[in-house]
């Protein structure tokens, strides 16, 4: 069962109900920078791991929703789309009060219910964060930059837990740009061999990473075991990656079929 700290009571809660009854998740994204990314960036993966464990999700997108360009940059670093807020206070009362998580940066001011927080983004002046596809310098609107794979930008956000600060400079998009690419190869190389079952461990420890507070960084440390793991079939190597793929959105099998 996932368990998110609540930053209202520092406390570990269940993210849903018991019976895996309607859970909202609401998203209060400052502005158009990095630091709104990264809470829609966050409250996309908090619904990816609440729809693999089975809960059905409601998701919205609160305040100002005149942001073409903010939505453009979600979209294209894999964030699915979120309903706005409007008249979802009346709807939500006419679902026997489905459980509320408020994903917010920092200090947000919102509604009664689980609040989930999400630290900053650092982007120091000149980096070239176009580079990984997305332009998200801070006091900028945020947009799609042709010719470069966003999916970079998404790990580089993913490499830090949610609760702590991540520096977006070149070293780190580089660092993303070099693992995303090496891991798309390996998987493309894995899957030409016969598929091996997620070992029940590997499975397990994946699991027990993304439902203690959404640690994907213990996620992307597993994922690198299982890359330099020598006794594992690549079969295995395979489908533990594409499974994995399911939280992260990565995209990790998209270059099968496009390696001689």
């Amino acid at each position: 069962m996932l368990r998110i700290t609540d930053a209202r009571t520092g406390h570990p809660v269940p993210a849903a109900p018991v019976r895996r009854g309607l859970t909202r998740v609401e998203v209060h994204a400052p502005g158009q920078g990095a630091d709104a990314l990264r809470v829609l960036l966050v409250a996309d993966v908090l619904v990816r791991a609440l729809e693999l464990d089975g809960t059905p999700v409601w998701t919205l997108l609160a305040g100002d929703h005149e942001r073409a360009g903010l939505r453009a940059a979600a979209a294209a670093l894999g964030i699915r789309p979120f309903e706005d807020t409007g008249g979802a206070g009346d709807a939500a009362a006419g679902l026997g009060g489905a459980r509320a998580l408020h994903v917010a940066p920092a200090g947000a001011d919102v509604p009664d219910g689980v609040l989930v927080e999400v630290a900053g983004v650092d982007v120091p002046d000149g980096t070239p964060v176009g580079g990984a596809g997305v332009d998200v310098q801070d006091g900028a609107r945020a947009g799609v930059v042709d010719g470069d794979d966003p999916a970079t930008l998404r790990l580089a956000l993913l490499s830090g837990r949610r609760d702590g600060p991540v520096r977006l400079d070149a070293a780190a998009l580089g660092a993303a740009g070099d693992t995303l690419g090496r891991w798309r190869r390996a998987v493309a190389d894995w899957a030409r061999l016969p598929s091996r079952p997620v070992p029940e461990a590997l499975r397990g420890r994946l699991r027990a990473a993304w439902e203690d507070d959404l640690d994907v960084p213990e996620v992307l440390r597993v994922l690198r075991e299982v890359e330099e793991d020598p006794d594992l079939p690549p079969g295995a190597r395979f489908e533990t990656y594409a499974y994995a793929d399911r939280l992260l959105g990565l995209e990790l099998t998209r270059e099968i079929g496009t390696h001689a």
